[in-house]
């Protein structure tokens, strides 16, 4: 087949590098925004921070400073402080560089009565360790030994082995080439579950809890129905069939009161102890506002956000080095005005995202100015992201980019900021209401609700219904689940 040459005409939209970078600005939070900017303050090195920003405090502080030094007390000039940082001369110049080592020219400043103190970080070990520990304290066999080390590096992040035994068998054959049997496994696996904390190496929940229960050094009565509540009746304790359990032990409610305290105590999850269980990630809110005089006020958090410029150096050299004609000085010039560019437009695209978070965020405290104002859930009105970007004229995956991961900081409490979105319902009358609201009535429903009957979601439905609210049983439902509130039944306590 021939080759041929053919000219088409093709309208085609790009994005410009400028729109890409503020679009993956735009949607970072502040706490991912301040990696962003020291990676690309590492990156580049035409983009520096702003040292000039100073408060005006501090460049007066300078100032004084710098008028003292130069005037002695007879207001006359200081000669002396001039002569020795202009002199010249230093010790490299007239010592041989076989007498630059350090030991020989430094000496220790300290005092005898000075306290010298070194502080060794020392991280503690983690939770296989522990149980390797524990193995190692056993008068066990070196088959035992290997077993056991295994079966501890089997366990999950919640401490249960989740893997068949007769597999672990086939595992240490094959891997460890370790001819083994089940007995042995589970005479190991009996030692391990004897270690602290109380539970681990358990297979099932059921196990995890009886491990605990029976670990307990005074066997109260509480703890022996609790050992037979789990041991016989575990199907109908989770599903919290109360009514069969009652019957079943022919006891009564004040005890199983007291069963179900006791069990409630034990651990669900005893590998799950660690310190990284513990630790909650700090929110940072990118958004923070104030009522003052009976108004919503906006401002942007810039937490540990620095001032950016272009690097007044790199502006010299690149005048410089234009000047030449040489091969390498042109190069030199085009790699320095490659990152000239990329530093401006970076520092364009932060101010092109600070100004459009608040034209974004301007525009939701006027629809949901009320709320803003009271903290009243029931005054938040319908709004969806289609209406913030008919009103600010900008693209909707621009406002979205906006509400993506973005927490608000108000004085009713810091909130997701795509908490604020919600659709709308009409009630009997034609009003419109946010699904925000519905939401909050149905919560204080089930919080008012008698325990011991709890609501179903069809009942749920006649109470809204009968507050004026045209509502659905599966919406109903759909909302219950979007608060992570269980049905009815899981609800019900004795």
């Amino acid at each position: 087949m021939a080759l041929k040459q053919t000219q088409n005409l093709k309208l085609s939209q790009k994005l410009l590098p400028q729109q890409i970078l503020l679009m993956k600005l735009l949607q970072l939070p502040t706490l991912a925004l301040e990696e962003r900017i020291k990676e690309e303050l590492e990156a580049n090195p035409a983009l520096e921070e702003d040292a000039e920003a100073n408060t005006e405090e501090e460049i007066y502080e300078n100032d004084k400073v710098e008028s003292e030094e130069e005037f002695d007390e007879n207001g006359e000039l200081n000669e002396k402080e001039d002569a020795i940082t202009t002199n010249d001369v230093e010790m490299e110049d007239y010592m041989d560089d076989e007498e630059l080592d350090s030991y020989k020219y430094e000496i220790s400043n300290k005092g005898a009565d000075d306290d010298s103190r070194e502080y060794v970080v020392v991280e503690g070990p983690g939770f296989q360790e522990l149980l390797e520990q524990q193995l190692g304290l056993r008068d066990i066999t070196e088959t035992e030994y290997v077993i056991g080390t295994y079966l501890i590096g089997c366990l999950d992040e919640d401490g249960y082995i989740r893997r068949e035994l007769d597999l672990i068998v086939d595992d240490l054959a094959f891997n460890h080439n370790l001819t083994t049997t089940l007995a042995e496994i589970e005479k190991v696996l009996g030692i391990i579950q004897t270690f602290d904390p109380a539970g681990v190496g358990s297979r099932s929940l059921q196990e995890c809890l009886l491990i605990q229960l029976h670990r307990k050094t005074e066997k109260t009565s509480d703890v022996l129905q609790a050992i037979e509540v789990v041991k016989h009746h575990m199907e109908e304790f989770s599903k919290k069939h109360y009514d069969k359990i009652l019957k079943r032990l022919n006891i009564d409610n004040e005890q199983l009161k007291e069963i179900i305290e006791t069990i409630k105590h034990l651990n669900p999850r005893p590998g799950s102890n660690d310190s990284k269980e513990n630790n909650s990630s700090e929110i940072i809110p990118d958004f923070i506002v104030a009522v003052n005089d009976g108004k919503p006020e906006l401002s942007i958090n810039g937490r540990n956000l620095p001032d950016l410029k272009v690097s007044k150096d790199y502006i010299e050299m690149l005048k410089e080095y234009s000047k030449s004609k040489n091969k390498d000085a042109k190069e030199a010039t085009g790699f320095i005005k490659s990152k000239i560019e990329t530093a401006e437009w970076f520092i364009e695209a932060l101010q092109q995202r600070y100004s459009t978070m608040t034209l974004c965020m301007n525009c939701i405290l006027e629809l949901q100015e009320e709320y803003f104002i009271t903290g009243d859930e029931s005054k938040l009105k319908p709004m969806i992201l289609k209406d913030i970007a008919s009103r600010v004229n900008l693209d909707l995956s621009t406002v979205s980019r906006v509400a993506n991961s973005k927490y608000v900081q108000t004085p009713y409490g810091t909130f997701l900021l795509k908490t604020f979105f919600s659709e709308s319902m009409s009630t009997d009358s034609g009003e419109e209401v946010s699904s925000r609201e519905i939401k909050k009535i149905l919560s204080d429903l089930i919080d008012n609700e008698d325990k011991r009957h709890p609501l179903t979601d069809e009942e749920l439905c006649k109470l809204l219904t009968d507050k004026g609210y045209n509502i659905a049983r599966r919406t109903v439902a759909k909302y219950r689940e979007q608060l992570e509130i269980p049905v009815g039944r899981m609800r019900k306590e004795v």
